[in-house]
């Protein structure tokens, strides 16, 4: 088990009355967006898709601040701690390839369609069975990505502040409750931008102090001693790297079922892209995250490399390393700005478990309540069930954050959900898009088997192995290209002995049956297919240079 007060902290951490005053500002400022757009919540669908009335910028940096979570920032400093570089592959490989399908693909379906949710796809491709299995297993993938997040946050406020697990894991569900429950998406929205702004800032001072500290990354390669923690690619022929991962499941298994079954299907960051103004803008919304998420393979990598130069081995133990992020806060900062880097990690905390929340609400109010409880109630009706909704959902997620201490770190945990509950979505969406001879059958025997594959296979090397193998992440990798490929293979055999639907209940929701309608935008800058290519470029460029 992985808590925090078992363990002696490798920094002594010393907040003051401002670093509290800070906190307590932010707190009090996201109640009041929340509050203030409660007039505007008129309707479920102001509630859940904030009218489609949002510009690009807003939605595409919302985009990224409901992906900027517990994994982004605890995890990914404390896989940088213990694999290097190679923690960037979550970015380069396993983010921004993803991002560009998404927007030039998916996008046009989704909107096309004015679905509320990713379930609503897999009843027009598929049948009610299959939409009604994926919204239930999405309704509890969300349920434990918020809990990651509660449980991160009283990490920071249990070394930080003095605080106890519990009381910090119940200031956080208020929290978000609060703004959630009284702003719906918008009030999530504008808040992931101002939590995108407070993320970046208060990160960025974080790695100039540690890198002038270090002695630049010359200094950081000579005081670390690994020489394989500074190459993303070139041990990968074999085992022989920090993942004890060959490239082949780095590309395929990470790069391809992973992220794009993560970016692809997960509805909390879908939901953002459909809150724009326009196709155009929902398809520039991932295009335009996509540039600071490259950004972030260096902010949210390098204060962990920069933990394990400071403190030495020990923050690369299970025990320390989701503590790499803070400690060094509490190494570098002084009172005051200690107190703005806290609020920044508050702030990706709070942005990632509002997200899930409300992900959780719409799904629960679409896909389950109205499918199968109450057909045919009026909109205020459903605009109340979503806000109850919310409220069971957090209370729900207080259970969930306690599952995450019997994980070795926060990645570890949340990259066995994403292989377990995306990788076969990912299948069954790839196949229902892209292949017409795809049934509805095929499609829900096809999810059952991938996603049970990916827990059976979980759950018997826990038992055989223990949480550290079977939750290590080039299991996850592996798992979640077997889970993915199993899905392939069932639902393609399934689909070759059932009846199809007509090519006339496909149109529309079919690639080849489907009429393109292409985005209107005049300034050539702001076309998606030009914005996707730049940032693929770049993306080439740092792989090479990483290599």
């Amino acid at each position: 088990m992985n808590t925090l007060a078992l363990v002696q902290p490798l920094v002594k951490v010393n907040a003051s009355w401002i670093d509290y005053f800070i906190i307590a500002v932010y707190f009090v400022f996201v109640l009041g967006i929340g509050a203030v757009l409660r007039t505007k919540m008129q309707t479920s669908e102001d509630y859940f898709l904030s009218g489609r009335s949002l510009p690009s910028w807003i939605t595409g940096l919302a985009f990224l601040g409901a992906n900027l979570g517990a994994l982004e920032i605890m995890g990914m400093g404390a896989g940088a701690a213990t694999y290097g570089i190679m923690q960037a592959h979550y970015y380069w490989i396993g983010a921004i390839p993803a991002m560009c399908f998404v927007a030039l693909f998916m996008i046009p379906f989704y909107y096309a369609s004015r679905v509320h949710s990713v379930p609503g796809f897999l009843k027009l491709r598929y049948n009610e069975a299959t939409r009604g299995f994926n919204a239930v297993l999405f309704a509890i993938f969300m349920l434990l990505l918020s809990g990651i997040n509660m449980y991160a946050m009283a990490l920071v406020f249990e070394l930080l502040l003095g605080w106890s697990l519990t009381a910090s894991i119940f200031l956080s569900a208020a929290i978000v409750l609060g703004y959630v429950v009284l702003g719906g998406l918008s009030s999530s929205i504008y808040n992931e931008v101002l939590q995108f702004f407070l993320i970046t800032l208060g990160l960025l001072p974080l790695v100039i102090f540690g890198l002038i500290d270090v002695g630049g990354l010359s200094g950081l390669k000579e005081s670390i001693g690994k020489p394989e923690f500074f190459h993303a690619w070139a041990n990968t022929g074999s085992t022989n790297n920090p993942f004890a991962v060959q490239w082949f499941y780095i590309v395929f298994g990470l790069g391809l079922v992973q992220s794009f079954g993560y970016w692809c299907t997960d509805f909390l960051v879908v939901q953002r892209a459909l809150a724009a103004e326009d196709l155009a803008a929902s398809q520039r919304t991932p295009l335009i995250a996509a540039f600071p998420k490259l950004l972030y393979g260096v902010l949210a990598i390098l204060p962990g490399m920069i933990a394990l130069s400071v403190l030495g081995p020990k923050i690369a133990t299970a025990a320390q390393a989701n503590n790499a992020v803070p400690y060094m806060m509490a190494y570098y900062f002084p009172a005051g700005m200690l107190g703005f880097g806290l609020t920044a990690l508050l702030a990706a905390f709070m942005s990632g478990m509002a997200g899930n929340v409300t992900a959780f609400n719409t799904v629960w109010t679409y896909d389950l309540y109205k499918a199968y409880i109450n057909r045919d109630a009026s909109d205020r009706h459903y605009l109340n069930v979503g806000r109850i909704a919310t409220v069971a959902g957090v209370l729900l997620s207080i259970g969930t954050a306690y599952l995450a201490t019997g994980f070795p770190t926060i990645i570890n945990y949340v990259q066995v959900l994403h292989g377990m509950f995306l990788a076969p979505l990912f299948g069954t969406f790839l196949l229902g898009m892209f292949w017409t001879r795809t049934t509805g059958w095929g499609g829900f025997t096809g999810l059952v088997a991938g996603t049970g594959y990916g827990l059976i296979t979980y759950i018997v090397a826990l038992e055989l192995h223990g949480s550290t193998v079977a939750s290590g992440l080039g299991a996850s990798m592996a798992r979640a290209f077997w889970a993915w490929i199993v899905c392939l293979v069932v639902t393609i055999a399934v689909s070759l002995v059932t009846q199809p639907k007509p090519d006339s209940e496909l149109r529309g929701i079919v690639w080849g049956l489907t009429e393109q309608k292409e985005a209107v935008e005049e300034a050539w800058y702001k076309k998606p297919w030009v914005l996707a290519v730049i940032v693929l470029a770049i993306t080439v460029a740092l792989n090479i240079y990483f290599w």
